[in-house]
């Protein structure tokens, strides 16, 4: 079997039937084995920068693994925007570059950059040195990619390698599991503290939506009568109409929450490395009683020292933790995430209304209202973003997809269509500026070639409003600095000229009217609404 061949059976044979990337003559013996293979999808976008976060989102919202091909030098480095974003997020996918043969490697040929360059955005970098390895690499690619904590892993197969027709080593199973159980000790001491806690907390990283553990915190946080916030990441992972759901710790984290999360006389913190931007550079105060739990010890003592740390899966860590408990008296959660969100919606109470343009935060409800609770919704980076993680609310934790720490703009779009890749029968709806939609605009015409039924609603201000923002406030220079308002963008005639069916919508009304035509339609559309560029930024606004 030539080596393109068994690289597109090994992926077969993982069960990955989708991959996202861009044709190059590097890669075309790959696209070849694609094309004999009636197994597996190519998806082609427009740019590579894109194509790792189609599969990004592809993986977010679905579980499911993807794998990219780009060219080297230029295609990998655009990629590794996306791999930099999943790492981060521990999302797993498999990136294959096509390498400089080794004979030319540190001749400077044609795309030729150093294979370590790549270390440090990727789990684990791999080089295949010998052609009748590849067929075992692509399995433990796929093996590491896939052990918590997943990630995405980067392999890289020499250009003269792939037409090769080599005996190649038998594929092996590679192990994925990371630890077989948490230490029973750590689970005592944690159980011990949380349950002699009056006003417990929890706090829920994207660790329990990777760990699929979203059952066990819900009835974790039952049984102790505790109020959940997440992270940026975490957002979803208890249904956000949940009744102990309080809230995101966000930019846009009311001060109401804030002091409730310093307030509390215990914490669990699950699935979260209490990275610095939800810990604004760790300035949140949390509670000294403090229990971790993490797959991994490096996140320990991040910032904050934990009281009790327990390394292992979060959805095992909170059933032992649960069943420890018995029959334990709840604290009055409810009522504390009640409050929070009582106090969220008297804060953008004044933002909402009929006066045009519409706030962001007027836009989020009316979508919110008008998005069916099953659809999955992929959210873009940017100043409605963070407007978003305290006044959408999340259905579930695969229903909303948003970057993490990374928090890079031109994210939404190419998550959105690696989402309905990953889910052709649910509807799915992109929540977009114009900033980040302008970063990856050429996907628009992905998704109309690859006839997706998505919709698209991009939020308006002809402006980098969140920059402009802290630039007239905090470094007085002009308003409107990074507006274009002098050079408007329409977003409608842009997607019409792709090939894309688009809408517009100035007021709530025909906001609402126009976002439901788009998702209830069989085709890729695009809802344009213009948006306040002088309303107030939600960190500012919600911690006044």
């Amino acid at each position: 079997m030539q080596i393109n061949e068994a690289v597109i059976d090994r992926l077969v044979a993982n069960g990955i039937d989708t991959v996202f990337g861009i044709p190059g003559k590097q890669t075309l013996p790959l696209n070849q084995a694609i094309g004999e293979s009636d197994e597996i999808e190519f998806v082609v976008a427009r740019h590579e920068t894109a194509v790792t976060h189609q599969a990004w989102g592809y993986a977010e919202t679905s579980g499911k693994i993807a794998a990219t091909f780009v060219v080297p030098g230029p295609g990998d480095m655009n990629a590794m925007n996306g791999l930099k974003n999943a790492l981060n997020d521990c999302t797993p996918l498999i990136h294959f570059a096509v390498e400089t043969e080794p004979e030319i490697r540190g001749g400077d040929g044609i795309h030729e950059t150093p294979p370590d360059t790549y270390d440090n955005v990727v789990k684990e970098n791999i080089l295949v040195e010998r052609p009748a390895a590849t067929a075992a690499e692509v399995d433990r690619a796929v093996a590491i990619a896939q052990t918590p904590p997943k990630g995405p892993v980067r392999i890289g197969i020499p250009k003269n390698f792939l037409k090769m027709d080599v005996p190649l080593t038998q594929a092996r199973e590679f192990e994925s599991a990371f630890l077989e159980s948490v230490a029973d000790e750590d689970i005592a001491a944690a159980t011990d503290l949380l349950a002699d806690a009056e006003s417990p907390l929890i706090l829920a990283g994207g660790g329990v939506r990777a760990s699929g553990a979203t059952d066990e915190l819900v009835s974790l946080a039952e049984a102790l009568g505790a109020p959940v916030v997440t992270t940026y990441k975490g957002k979803g992972v208890i249904p956000e109409t949940h009744p102990l759901a309080a809230g995101v710790l966000s930019g846009s984290a009311t001060q109401e929450l804030l002091d409730t999360l310093g307030e509390a006389d215990a914490a669990l913190g699950v699935g979260t490395d209490f990275d610095a931007v939800a810990t604004r550079s760790w300035t949140v105060d949390v509670p000294d009683r403090l229990v971790h739990v993490t797959l991994h010890s490096e996140d320990l003592g991040t910032g904050y020292d934990p009281t009790v740390a327990v390394i292992g899966d979060a959805a095992e860590a909170m059933r032992k933790i649960e069943s420890r408990l018995g029959d334990h008296d709840p604290a009055s959660g409810e009522e504390t995430a009640q409050r929070l969100r009582a106090a969220r919606d008297e804060r953008i109470e004044s933002l909402l209304g009929e006066e045009t343009p519409l706030t962001s935060v007027q836009v989020l409800r009316t979508a919110r209202e008008t998005i069916p609770q099953e659809a999955t919704v992929a959210v873009d980076a940017g100043g409605f973003r963070v407007w978003a993680l305290n006044t959408f609310e999340a259905a579930g934790p695969r229903k909303y997809v948003n970057p993490g720490s990374w928090a890079t703009m031109g994210t939404g779009l190419p998550s959105g269509i690696g989402a309905q890749l990953a889910n052709p029968e649910e509807d799915v709806v992109v929540l977009t500026g114009d900033g980040g939609l302008m970063m990856c605009v050429h996907e628009l015409h992905t998704a109309v070639t690859a006839d997706l039924p998505i919709t698209v609603l991009v939020l308006n201000n002809n402006d980098y409003a969140i920059i402009t923002e802290e630039a007239e406030r905090t470094y007085d220079l002009d308003a409107g600095v990074y507006g274009w308002e002098s050079s408007p963008i329409s977003f409608t005639a842009l997607a019409e000229s792709m090939g894309m069916t688009t809408r517009r919508a100035e007021t709530n009304a025909d906001l609402a009217d126009e976002l439901s035509a788009a998702i209830a339609a069989d085709e890729p559309v695009l809802v344009e609404v213009p948006t306040n560029p002088q309303e107030p930024q939600a960190s500012e606004w919600m911690s006044e």
